[in-house]
C-alpha cells in the first residue's frame, strides 16, 4: 500500500467517476483503476462496486476510504510541518479547505484576508456548508475546519476558538411602515411578510427559537438558502428579512434598506473556527488559531460587531 494509492481512492470517492478522477490526479484512468484493484487485492476485500460505470463503494470501502482520508490528513499535516523546519515557521504553505455557515461568509473574509497576508503562500477554498455539514465533513477531513456557531449545537470533540458575536437586525426596505423604527420586536417582526433562511440552516433553527420565545410564528413569503439571495429580496421585492447585523456595516452601503435591531427577546450566539481536536494539530490549524488570537487582541471593542 502506498499513499497514492489513498489518494485516487479518494479521487474517485470525491468525483464519482473514473476518468474524471483519472484527470484530477493527472494519470489515465487504467492506471487509476489498476492502483486500485492492487489496494482491494492488498487488503483482502472489495472496495468498488463493480459495473460498467463507477456505481459506489462497497460497505468495506467505505470504511477503507475513512481511513484513506485520515491517513491523507496526517500525510498532508506531516509534509506542512516538515517544510517549516526546512523554511522557517513562517513560511507556511498550503491549501486550506474552510467551511463556512452562509451567515458568516462575509465576515469570514476578514479571517481568510488576514490569514493570506500573513502567509501569503497558503491557498485558500471557502465551501459555504451548514452546520451539520461541516461537523460531517470535518469528520470525513474533507475540510480543514469550519466557521460555525459555537453555543447552539454540539461541538464536544472538536477545537474551538471565537470570532465574534452574532446579534439580529430586521432588513426592510425604506419604504416600509418599520423603517423608521429604532428597534422592532420578534412579534412586531412576525407579522411582516418575511424572507427567511431555509429550515435546514442553523440560522434558521435560532431565529425560529426567537420566535417562539416571542409566542408567535411567522409564515414566511419566501425561503433560500442564502443569504445574499435574502438582500435581493429586501431590496427588489420589499419583503423585510432578518440577518446578522454585521451585514450593514460589512457589506457597505446598502441603498433604500435600514437594518432594526431585533428585541424582545435579544438574542446572541457565539460564531467561531472549529478543528478535530488532535495531537499534533496540523500547523495549518495552529496558525489559524494563532491568527485569531491576534484578531481578538487588536481589536477595538467599541468596533466589534
Amino acid at each position: 500500500m502506498d499513499i497514492r494509492q489513498l489518494q485516487y481512492l479518494a479521487a474517485l470517492a470525491r468525483e464519482k467517476h473514473f476518468t474524471r478522477a483519472a484527470s484530477a490526479c493527472n494519470v489515465t484512468q487504467p492506471t487509476l483503476s489498476g492502483r486500485i484493484r492492487q489496494l482491494e487485492q492488498e487488503l483482502g476485500v472489495p472496495i468498488v462496486e463493480r459495473g460498467q460505470r463507477y456505481v459506489g463503494l462497497t460497505t468495506e470501502g467505505e470504511r477503507v476510504l475513512k481511513w484513506a482520508l485520515h491517513i491523507l490528513d496526517a500525510w498532508s499535516s506531516l509534509h506542512q510541518e516538515i517544510e517549516q523546519f526546512k523554511q522557517g515557521r513562517t513560511q507556511l504553505a498550503g491549501r486550506l479547505a474552510l467551511g463556512v455557515i452562509p451567515s458568516a461568509l462575509p465576515m469570514a473574509a476578514r479571517l481568510t484576508s488576514t490569514i493570506q497576508r500573513q502567509y501569503p503562500e497558503v491557498d485558500i477554498a471557502v465551501i459555504s456548508q451548514t452546520s451539520i455539514e461541516i461537523l460531517r465533513s470535518l469528520e470525513e477531513y474533507t475540510i480543514d475546519a469550519g466557521v460555525t456557531y459555537l453555543d447552539n449545537e454540539s461541538i464536544e470533540g472538536f477545537i474551538s476558538a471565537p470570532l465574534y458575536t452574532e446579534r439580529y437586525c430586521l432588513f426592510v426596505h425604506d419604504e416600509s411602515p418599520m423603517a423608521k423604527r429604532a428597534t422592532v420586536t420578534w412579534a412586531e417582526a412576525a407579522q411582516l411578510p418575511l424572507c427567511l433562511l431555509t429550515p435546514n440552516m442553523q440560522n434558521r433553527r435560532i431565529i425560529d427559537n426567537a420566535f417562539r420565545a416571542a409566542n408567535t410564528k411567522p409564515v414566511p413569503r419566501l425561503e433560500t438558502d442564502s443569504v445574499i439571495h435574502l438582500y435581493a429580496n429586501v431590496r427588489h421585492t420589499g419583503l423585510a428579512a432578518i440577518m446578522p447585523e454585521y451585514f450593514f456595516e460589512l457589506l457597505g452601503p446598502m441603498p433604500n434598506i435600514r437594518a432594526i435591531p431585533l428585541r424582545k427577546p435579544d438574542v446572541a450566539h457565539e460564531v467561531g473556527l472549529i478543528a478535530v481536536d488532535r495531537e499534533p494539530l496540523p500547523p495549518l490549524i495552529t496558525a489559524i488559531l494563532d491568527v485569531i488570537a491576534s484578531m481578538k487582541a487588536t481589536q477595538n471593542p467599541s468596533h466589534a460587531p
